[in-house]
């Protein structure tokens, strides 16, 4: 079953002279449990993709259908609902509160989601369990290593227990060795939560672990490689 469908999806910006196409018309579907990279270049239009998938932004036209639903049809606070309990956020910035502590950086789209202090704490401690983290969740988050944040990042992603977790260039600030621990637990998230898992990058190494790979070019879709 299509989790997410997208119908010739097109995203302009500016008018006439300055208008920029980032999306020139692009179509393919993700099937639920599924791992997809979304690969090209700076300046491709996989960014642009990424922001309406996760419906972070609208398309020009064209449409995307979320399990079953189009997308432009929810609106106003049932979007910031289905955004916080639909999807999970991995960055190559980390978008932390530094000052904060671990736990109140996973706590986060729990407070948002109105969920009770005592189960809203138990299910942020399970999250950072699965990250292997839960000795961190007193310090703050400045004190902690790139990999670290990471992992913590990871954590709230997942402390919704989303259907959907998007990545966006999720190694790029790591060294290799805790990059590929990186990718390892994002994979077994996707392989073994049955969590649809879609990578945005431009590194061809981390596409091809995954099960498919949608490749972007000047705003079109090129390839599809399974």
């Amino acid at each position: 079953m299509s989790i997410i469908e997208v119908r010739d999806l097109k995203r302009s910006y500016g008018k006439q002279a300055t208008r920029f196409d980032a999306l020139k018309g692009v179509s393919f579907s993700i099937e639920e449990g599924e791992s997809v990279a979304i690969i090209g270049k700076s300046g491709s239009g996989k960014s642009t993709l990424m922001h309406i998938l996760a419906l972070l932004d609208q398309p020009t036209s064209g449409e995307v259908i979320l399990n079953g639903e189009k997308a432009s049809a929810i609106k106003g606070r049932r979007l910031d609902q289905v955004r916080n309990k639909t999807f999970g956020f991995v960055f190559q910035q980390f978008f932390m509160n530094a000052k904060d502590s671990v736990m109140t950086n996973v706590l986060l789209p729990l407070k948002i989601a109105g969920i009770s202090s005592k189960e809203r704490r138990k299910m942020a401690l399970d999250a950072l369990k699965a990250v292997e983290l839960d000795d961190k969740l007193a310090n703050k988050a400045s004190d902690l290593s790139g990999g670290q944040k990471q992992r913590v990042c990871i954590a709230r992603a997942l402390v919704n227990n989303p259907k959907i977790i998007f990545a966006d260039e999720p190694t790029g600030n790591l060294d290799t060795a805790t990059g590929e621990k990186i990718e390892k637990l994002l994979f077994d998230l996707n392989r073994d939560k049955g969590i649809t898992l879609i990578i945005v990058t431009h590194d061809d190494e981390l596409a091809s672990r995954c099960s498919r790979q949608i490749r972007i070019k000047d705003g079109l879709l090129i390839e599809e490689v399974a």
